[in-house]
C-alpha cells in the first residue's frame, strides 16, 4: 500500500504542485479537451501535475497507456494511448519506449508486461485490482476443463497472468463473439464473466457456451427495471449498455458494445441524449468531443480504476516504483493466449 503522506512529502521536495493559474493557462490546449467536465479551478489544481508528468515522461522515455475508465485529467491530460482492453493490448505490442505506465487495473499492466518482457511496466497503484479477475484462478480453469473435456477455454483479458496461461485464447468484450465463433469445438468454455458469456451465446447460437460464475461489480449492479423506468420517464434517450451487464439489461438497450464500441456508436449516431450503462468516466471522457450529445442517467464507478490518480502516476515515474513482474514461464504461456487473440482479431472482421 502506498504511504500517501510520505509520497506527497517526497514529491513536494522535487516539484511545485501547488495550484497554478499560470501553468493552467500555459496548458490551456490540454484543458480544451475536457473543459466541459473539468472546471477552470480544478484545472488549476491538475495542471501542475500534468505538466510535471509530461516532462518526466520524456526524461524517462516512457509512454502512458490509459483505459477508457480513467478520469479525464488522466485520459486527456497525460495519456499517449487510450482505449479498451483490446486496443491497449494491441498498442502495447507497438511500444518503442523503454517504460510503460499502465493507467488501468493490475491485469492490464500484467498484459503489457507479458507482451513486453524486456520493458519496465509500472502500475501507479498495485492495489488497483479487479473483482472479475479475482473471481477465477488457474484451478478454476482446470475444474472447467475436467467438467467439459476437450472444450477450448476462452478467457477474458480481465484475468491474471496465471489464468491466461491456463487458457487457450483470450478475448475482450469487443471481440468475444468473433473469438468464440472461430473455435473448432461445438462447446466453448468462457471465463470468468458469466454475463459476457450469456450475451455472446445469443450472438453465436451455433456454439454451446458454458461459463464460470464471475461478474464485474460495476456492470452487475444495473437492472432491467432501472432502464425501463428511465426509458418511461425519457423515451427519447438512447440507452447503450456494456456486454458485461446482465442479459436482461442488454435486452433493454438500444445498443450494446465494448467501451470502444460504445464510443464509436455515440460518435456515429450523435443522439440528442445518451445513457451509457457502464463506468462513470466513459461519458465524462467523450463529452467534450460530442457537445451536441447530452449524457444523462445513472452510472456506476469502479473503485479500482479510481485508485489511479495524477499524484500516483507522478510518483511512479519519479520513483520508478511499482514495476510489474510476471514469472517468465507463466508469461510465455499467457503470451500465446493473448497473441492468439490479437492475431485472430487482426485477421478476421469483428
Amino acid at each position: 500500500m502506498l504511504d500517501q503522506i510520505a509520497l506527497r512529502a517526497e514529491l513536494s521536495d522535487h516539484y511545485d504542485l501547488s495550484p497554478s493559474i499560470e501553468i493552467a493557462e500555459t496548458n490551456a490546449h490540454i484543458h480544451a479537451r475536457m473543459n466541459r467536465v473539468v472546471s477552470p479551478p480544478d484545472w488549476a489544481i491538475f495542471a501542475p501535475y500534468v505538466a510535471a508528468i509530461n516532462k518526466l515522461k520524456a526524461e524517462r522515455n516512457a509512454v502512458i497507456l490509459a483505459h477508457n475508465y480513467m478520469t479525464p485529467e488522466i485520459y486527456h491530460g497525460i495519456a499517449d494511448v487510450v482505449g479498451d482492453s483490446l486496443q491497449l493490448a494491441i498498442e502495447a505490442t507497438k511500444v518503442e519506449a523503454e517504460v510503460i505506465v499502465q493507467c488501468g487495473v493490475h491485469f492490464m499492466a500484467e498484459t503489457s508486461k507479458i507482451l513486453n518482457p524486456a520493458k519496465t511496466v509500472l502500475i501507479p497503484d498495485s492495489e488497483a485490482g479487479c473483482s472479475l479477475a479475482e473471481s477465477i484462478t488457474a484451478e478454476g480453469i482446470a475444474e472447467m476443463r475436467a467438467r467439459y473435456p476437450g472444450a477450448p477455454v476462452v478467457s477474458y483479458v480481465n484475468t491474471t497472468a496465471e489464468v491466461k496461461a491456463a487458457s487457450d485464447i483470450c478475448c475482450t468484450s469487443s471481440n468475444a463473439a468473433q473469438i468464440v465463433a472461430a473455435q473448432d469445438s461445438d462447446t466453448v468454455i468462457m471465463t470468468p464473466d458469466k454475463y459476457l458469456a450469456q450475451n455472446v451465446a445469443k450472438q453465436v447460437p451455433h456454439k454451446r457456451i458454458v461459463w464460470w460464475d464471475g461478474a464485474c461489480i460495476v456492470h452487475e449492479r444495473f437492472t432491467a427495471r432501472d432502464l425501463r423506468d428511465f426509458r418511461e420517464g425519457d423515451p427519447q434517450t438512447r440507452i447503450i449498455a456494456h456486454p458485461e451487464c446482465p442479459p436482461d439489461v442488454v435486452a433493454e438497450a438500444d445498443f450494446s458494445g465494448s467501451t470502444s464500441g460504445i464510443i464509436d456508436y455515440v460518435e456515429r449516431e450523435r443522439p440528442t441524449k445518451a445513457l451509457l450503462v457502464t463506468e462513470c468516466s466513459m461519458a465524462t471522457n467523450i463529452s467534450d468531443a460530442l457537445p451536441e450529445v447530452e449524457f444523462v442517467g445513472p452510472c456506476n464507478m469502479c473503485p479500482y480504476m479510481k485508485k489511479i490518480t495524477l499524484e500516483n502516476v507522478l510518483w511512479s515515474l519519479h520513483s520508478m516504483q511499482g514495476a510489474v513482474e510476471v514469472d517468465p514461464a507463466t508469461a510465455a504461456k499467457a503470451r500465446v493466449a493473448v497473441e492468439r487473440m490479437i492475431d485472430l482479431s487482426r485477421r478476421q472482421p469483428a
